[in-house]
């Protein structure tokens, strides 16, 4: 049974039709074509899916779409609307801090948070903090010194 729903991902609206099931990572990739949000365990453990809900880190592939109305999404697109790039997002290639790269989206999101939430007091606080992602690739020592430099600008 699909019914229409209002979605506010990066400042617009769009009204989609869903199915209820539809969790927001499907919906925004599929319904959107907003593919930078990547789709990794579909189980809410590696982190690649995550997107900020209302300020808050969210991992879309744990949320329903439907359950995303009346909240502002941002995902990795909505970083650099204008084609500038987010300071996390310039500190992250500053320090090399990917590999393959499936999972710096969800990376960078996780990191906006972080900052935001005001988690990055030392590098273990860091580690703590961004420990729901993870980087099959391991350039976490590069994740940390991106998130560092990007805290303080």
């Amino acid at each position: 049974m699909t019914s229409h729903h209002e979605l506010t991902v990066n400042g617009e609206t769009y009204r989609l039709p869903v199915d209820p099931r539809t969790t927001l990572v499907d919906a925004l990739r599929e319904r959107l074509g907003l593919t930078g949000t990547k789709k990794g365990c579909d189980r809410g453990e590696c982190g690649a899916c995550t997107v900020l809900v209302d300020g808050r880190r969210m991992l879309s592939c744990m949320m329903l779409a439907v359950a995303a109305e009346n909240t502002e999404i941002t995902t990795i697109e909505g970083l650099a609307p204008d084609g500038e790039m987010h300071p996390v997002q310039r500190a992250f290639h500053a320090h090399d801090a990917f590999q393959c790269g499936f999972c710096t989206p969800g990376q960078v999101m996780s990191a906006v948070a972080c900052i935001a939430e005001g988690h990055t007091g030392s590098p273990e606080e860091i580690k703590e903090w961004m420990s729901g992602n993870i980087c099959r690739c391991a350039a976490y020592p590069q994740i940390v010194a991106a998130v560092t430099e990007a805290s303080v600008q």
